[in-house]
């Protein structure tokens, strides 16, 4: 009896996959909105700059003696002493290495639980893991705020990455560039929401004195479960055997780089694709973090003065200084709008030309503009440096959302997700040991007496041949050996896995829905804040137009 019972809760529950499956009136394009819900809330993991210095502030009359000389180790359990900011950018560190663990774990497990429980889970992360960090904040533990925010805030990253991509790309077998990059341009855009928030909430919050942290994230904690809890139920998944109404998949050849087979996790990978589609990913992050730590103090000391209309070697005061600071930020707001919307454009023109051609073409064209960049420098020729920069930007999140739809030609979408889950270790490794290279090389070239204007040349160099690495890496990419693809029987087991022999019933009329006012409402729920976002970064980058 208690069995029976159990297969019956697990069977009629809201959050299990069967649940999910969409109905004759349910329309694809409440997927993106769903997906974006999500993505634009997690995407404030680029915005957490905003929190740094406030939270190495939060304690007044400490003993400076005392604390001077205290070390990152001392600094988690004190209460009496101030963080330094080296120490609470920690955080970012944590998270985005647990965004990548969590996926590579849980991957696999999203696939069969389906994406309305693992959205909601990731949610309960996200969004804990902020109140966690606002009650670390609130009683002076940074430990708690790194278990908080780092750990637990990473492992909601982690899920609530993959979910909505593994979802869309069953959803649009015809067009997966473009509905990854309708997700992932979310998460780029995050910032651009999330970070103007935070600083209002810190100015309402601090009014009376103190820094007002704890009670932004608390605040940012409870929007956020809202918002990606109403994401994660929006989703469907589609019937065993859907396809969009008068679509036909293009007949494949042996030579193609989209395969119309299957191959399993656990298989995949092993393989040399996915390991070379691994570095490709790593590469690529590496020399893009590498710009986005280091632009905007890189503009102020290539330029200088220049910056502002002045004499380059001209000595600036107070107010000029002002003045050059805020307009080297407002390339922070250019490089969220050109990071966001490049994870769409190239995502999308990938459907055309190829997801390798589009790697390559991040390749090649990168490794031309690193490596123009010191002379542009050199010769004051700031426009074109930040257009270089900006165009940098747009391949960088550009392959963020295109390599999900490079998986899925690769190795199919049945278990795109939790493949993918696996690949961003390479994000993991990416975010932790780029800015430490890079900041490791630019303090070796201060320590050598290298002039501030000069001291980014070798970096950029350097990542310029780490792009060179990775086109030819992409140039070895070729189709999965047919060793590998699932057997029928493996594929069956997965799918019952899937409970998908219970999804089976209306493949031909699912999804047949119009719009509708659903539709349009879903969409300006999360296009009004985007375009919010973008206006407000459009003001920031006009300072420095």
């Amino acid at each position: 009896m208690s069995e029976a019972l159990a297969t019956i809760r697990s069977h009629t529950g809201l959050l299990v996959r069967e649940r999910t499956v969409a109905g004759p009136r349910f329309n694809r394009w409440l997927v993106p909105p769903a997906a974006l819900a999500i993505h634009l809330c997690i995407g404030m993991a680029y915005g957490f700059s905003v929190f740094w210095l406030p939270m190495s502030k939060l304690l007044e009359g400490t003993d400076p003696a005392i604390c001077g000389s205290m070390g990152f180790w001392a600094q988690l359990t004190t209460s009496t002493c101030n963080w330094g900011v080296p120490s609470v950018t920690h955080i970012f560190e944590v998270f985005i290495a647990f965004l990548g663990i969590s996926a590579a774990i849980w991957g696999a497990w999203l696939e069969h639980a389906g994406p309305r429980k693992a959205g909601l889970i990731a949610a309960l992360c996200w969004g804990g893991g902020l109140v966690l960090g606002g009650i670390g904040v609130s009683i002076h533990q940074l430990w708690l705020v790194i278990l908080g925010i780092g750990v637990l805030g990473g492992i909601g990253l982690g899920l609530g990455y993959i979910t909505p991509v593994s979802t869309l790309i069953k959803w649009f077998p015809d067009r997966r560039g473009l509905a990854t990059g309708f997700a992932i341009m979310g998460f780029g855009g995050g910032a651009m929401i999330g970070a103007p928030l935070a600083v209002a909430l810190m100015k309402h919050f601090g009014a009376s004195g103190t820094q007002g942290v704890a009670p932004t994230l608390m605040v940012m904690g409870v929007i956020y479960f809202a918002v990606m809890t109403a994401g994660a139920f929006g989703f469907r998944v589609p019937p065993a055997g859907w396809r969009p109404r008068g679509w036909t998949p293009k007949a494949q050849g042996g030579n193609t780089m989209i395969t119309d087979h299957e191959v399993h996790l656990n298989k995949a990978w092993k393989t040399p694709q996915f390991w070379l589609v691994w570095w490709i990913l790593c590469l690529n992050v590496t020399a893009g973090i590498g710009v986005i730590a280091m632009a905007s103090p890189m503009l102020q000391d290539v330029f200088g003065g220049r910056l502002i209309g002045l004499d380059g070697a001209a000595t600036l005061d107070a107010t000029q200084k002002a003045a050059l600071v805020a307009a080297a930020g407002g390339l922070v707001g250019l490089i969220s709008l050109f990071n966001s919307g490049g994870r769409l454009f190239w995502a999308a023109l990938s459907d055309y030309i190829g997801r390798k051609a589009t790697y390559a073409v991040f390749f090649a064209l990168g490794v031309v503009l690193y490596a123009s960049l010191p002379a542009l420098g050199h010769t004051g020729a700031a426009g074109l440096f930040i257009l270089a920069v900006c165009v940098i930007m747009t391949m960088y999140g550009g392959g963020f959302a295109t390599v999900p739809a490079y998986l899925a030609d690769l190795f199919g979408t049945q278990m795109v997700g939790a493949i993918h889950g696996r690949l961003l270790t390479a994000w993991s490794v990416a975010g932790v040991a780029g800015p430490f290279l890079i900041a490791a090389i630019r303090q070796t070239q201060i320590d050598a007496g290298v002039p501030k204007n000069l001291v980014y040349d070798r970096t950029l160099y350097i990542l310029a041949g780490l792009l060179l690495v990775g086109f030819v890496l992409n140039l070895l990419v070729r189709p999965v050996h047919a060793r590998h693809r699932m057997t029928a029987e493996e594929l069956a087991r997965e799918r019952a896995l899937k409970h998908e022999d219970r999804l089976t019933g209306d493949a031909e009329h699912a999804a047949r829905g119009g719009f509708g006012l659903g539709g349009i409402l879903a969409w300006a729920a999360v296009g009004i804040p985007f375009l919010i976002g973008v206006y407000i970064a459009l003001q920031k980058a006009a300072v420095l137009l």
